[in-house]
């Protein structure tokens, strides 16, 4: 598919995504394999070491550090072979780093929907709601907006999906699909572990992460057909 029968499709995938987790337990039946509901405390504690350097601290930094290089390699580097012949996916990697955590983060600002430990069920005080319902007024009055969904953490990692646009062989934009999907999904997996995010979060993280790449692809292809 082109970029944009793959905009097409990824939206209503999204769309579909959105629908179905709002819908059904299955985020529910996911989480519970998580939180023992004798002592009330997830299987992992938010500040527990190593994993919050490997799968939180550590990992933004690294991603952050990867993206700033690239930067510095196109700005320095402009002229040589090598940065020539990548540097269009060179911009989309840069782009995509800076715009997916950004929008992701800025959808979070605003959905008001809570973390799994917020939740009732898991000892929070917020219903369990979709996306697409409202709190009641005084509920809203009386408690601070919720900003989990969707993930943002995972979006960082979820942004290297444009290294696909990186690379020109069918087996390295493989590799460099999977790999991405191997850390986005790591840091995903340890926001559900600690009880910050469903699965759903994660999964409609991806999903949207890959549709501001598709955009920001067809931006930059734009501009070098010019």
């Amino acid at each position: 598919m082109n970029i944009n029968q793959q905009l097409v499709v990824t939206f209503i995938v999204l769309l579909f995504s959105i629908v179905f987790f709002g819908i059904t337990d299955v985020d529910l039946s996911l989480q519970d394999e998580f939180f023992n509901f004798s002592t009330h405390k997830w299987i992992l504690f938010w500040g527990e070491e190593p994993y919050k350097f490997i799968f939180y601290d550590g990992i933004k930094k690294l991603l952050i550090a990867f993206a700033v290089s690239l930067l510095i390699a196109l700005i320095l580097f402009r002229k040589t072979k090598l940065v020539n012949d990548y540097k269009r996916g060179m911009i989309i990697v840069i782009l995509s780093a800076i715009f997916v955590p950004l929008i992701a983060s800025s959808i979070k600002g605003q959905t008001n929907m809570p973390c799994p430990k917020d939740e009732v069920r898991y000892g929070g005080i917020y219903p369990r709601t979709a996306v697409w319902q409202n709190y009641t007024p005084e509920f809203k009055l009386h408690h601070e907006k919720s900003k989990c969904w969707p993930a943002g953490h995972a979006s960082g990692g979820f942004a290297l999906l444009s290294l696909i646009f990186l690379f020109h062989k069918r087996k390295h934009k493989i590799i460099a699909g999977t790999s991405a999907l191997a850390v986005g999904w790591s840091m995903g997996l340890y926001k559900m572990i600690i009880g910050d995010h469903f699965f759903s979060h994660t999964v409609i993280t991806m999903i949207l992460a890959w549709l501001i790449i598709l955009l920001i692809a067809k931006i930059v292809n734009k501009i070098y057909s010019l």
